[in-house]
Formats: C-alpha cells, structure tokens, sequence
C-alpha cells in the first residue's frame, strides 16, 4: 500500500484546537468481516489488532472520570470485539449515549444472530454504512452480496422498532461517494434514500449522513496509483469552507486506537500521528489530564472535512 502521509504534511490548513471533550470514540480492533475499498482503516478478515481488555476498562474510567456523555465504538467491525456487548452495558450503566458503526452484514454473522436484539435492548444508537441505495454500486464498493444483506439487517432492525416514528432506537445511515469526489447535498440526497428504500424495501431510518471520503490509507493508496491524488486534494482545497471550522469533529472528541493511543481524530489515528500536544499519550493519561484548549494536528486531508457542506461523522456540516 502507497503511504499518503508525505503527501499531506506540507499543509496550509488554519490552525485549530480542542474545546471541551464531549465524544471519546474507540475503535476496538482492526478485525472485520468485509474489506471495503473505501476503508480508511484496511480493515478486513484477516486482522489481529484488537483492544485489551485493560484498556476496556480504561474507557470506562475515562467516561466516568471526565463525564464523557457519548462512546462511539468503531473497528473493523466493533461488535466482533469478545467485550463488545460488557463494554455497551457497563456504558450504558453510566449513562453514557452509546453509538455503534455497523456494517450491517455483521448481524448475519456466526455467533451474531442474537446482536440486534441486544442493541435494541439496550438503546446503543447505530450508525449504519449504506454507500448507495442500488445493489450494483454497493456490491461494487463493499462485495458481492453485500447489498442484500444490508437490506435484510436494515428490515430487521425496524421490526425492533429501529428508525420507527416516535421511537427512541435512532438509525442511522452513512453514505460514501464512489470515488475522488465529494458527496452531494445531504439533505437532498436523504429524501432519495427515504424514497427508494421505502418504495422497495419498505424501510425507514432517521437520518442520513453525507461524508467524504479521505485521502488517507486504502483510499489514499489508490488514488496514487491512479494519478488521481493531487487533482483529489485540489478539489477538496477548492471547496474549502471556513464556516465548516466550528464544527469539525476533532475540536470536541478524542479518538482512541486498539491500543489505547490517544488522536485528534480517526484520520490522524490511522496516519500514526498523535495528539498534536507531546509526548503522545494514552487512555490512562486522560484519567489525570484534561486536553481542553490543545492545539490539534492538522494536515491537507482535513481540508475533507471542511470542503462543501462539510463532513463528520455526524455528517454534513
């Protein structure tokens, strides 16, 4: 795989920091049942990097010791984590808005059958990858077969009540472009999602959100060997927002990696570059230490998040 980092380092990004931290989001393990080509974290089957179960119940301290109100658990695919369903419970204990980036397909997987009644019992908020609403476009980017079976997990999370009105189960969808372009206006683009998947499927969710995809990693990779790196980051520059500043993710979360490393995103994390406050530090620093105020570690890739409407993991901007 080509390293993209190089690329971006040289950067005339504005300079941001932290307020105060409302989001710790923890991917739990590189492990994954698909190998989507947009993923930004290669993960895939045949990963090993998995988060210790120390390194669980330091989450767990953190959220109570900073009064961190929402855990974003994210992988590979999270839920394949063995402290999974413990860390969503104990979380839950506290208070703590849990929030579950699923790929769908895992609830068909061996040993799964029972994880969407688990997360509806206990009100963990899913986020859900669906790049497309057509078969062809999603099989395309995630795999053959993908699509039916996000569609079936999509049809059997509303049967829990899942994305249903006046429910408190909140479903929600994640779309990803094709490829070296931005996604289009959100707003437009849910009403699109909400038609075709109840027309054909008779599905509903609550929102849908738009986010670009990064010039980093497997994604990055291959827009290098596609010469289409540099025209990617001129776009994403051209398209640049100053308003989409207040509202970039890193300025409120601390992302967390398998190994309990602290970043200033998911994107930095898996760049290897840590918070931009030295040393790097760990979950087990954040018992002690408050980052508010820290500047943050910036580079051309976040021009992704600031281009157009904007893009986080809540969507558009």
């Amino acid at each position: 795989m080509l390293p993209t980092l190089p690329l971006l380092e040289a950067t005339d990004f504005p300079a941001i920091s932290r307020t105060t931290t409302d989001t710790l989001q923890v991917n739990l393990g590189y492990l994954c049942n698909l190998s989507c080509v947009h993923c930004h974290v290669n993960a895939g089957p045949n990963r090993t990097e998995m988060m210790a179960a120390e390194d669980i119940a330091r989450v767990l301290q953190v959220l109570k010791s900073r009064n961190i109100k929402t855990l974003d658990l994210t992988g590979g695919a999270p839920e394949m984590h063995d402290n999974f369903r413990e860390l969503v419970v104990k979380a839950r204990a506290l208070g703590v808005r849990v929030i579950d980036r699923c790929n769908l397909t895992i609830l068909f997987e061996p040993g799964q059958q029972d994880l969407a009644r688990f997360l509806a019992d206990n009100q963990v908020e899913i986020e859900a990858s669906l790049p497309c609403y057509s078969l062809e476009n999603v099989d395309k980017q995630r795999g053959k077969g993908v699509f039916d079976k996000s569609i079936a997990g999509l049809q059997q999370l509303n049967a829990l009540g899942y994305g249903q009105p006046d429910s408190k189960l909140k479903l929600n969808l994640v779309y990803n472009p094709q490829g070296p372009v931005l996604p289009p206006e959100q707003t437009a683009l849910e009403a699109d999602y909400k038609r075709e998947l109840a027309t054909h499927f008779d599905i509903v969710f609550n929102q849908l959100f738009a986010l670009a995809n990064m010039p980093i990693q497997r994604f990055g990779s291959m827009l290098i060997s596609k010469g289409e790196f540099a025209p990617y980051i001129d776009l994403l520059k051209a398209s640049y927002r100053a308003e989409n500043l207040a509202g970039v993710m890193c300025r409120s979360l601390i992302s967390v990696d398998w190994q309990g490393n602290l970043y200033d995103c998911d994107f930095n994390q898996q760049l290897g570059v840590a918070l931009a406050a030295k040393p790097p530090r760990h979950l087990r620093d954040l018992l002690e230490q408050d980052v508010a105020g820290e500047s943050i570690y910036v580079a051309d890739h976040c021009y992704g998040c600031t281009a157009g409407q904007g893009s986080s993991c809540g969507g558009a901007l």
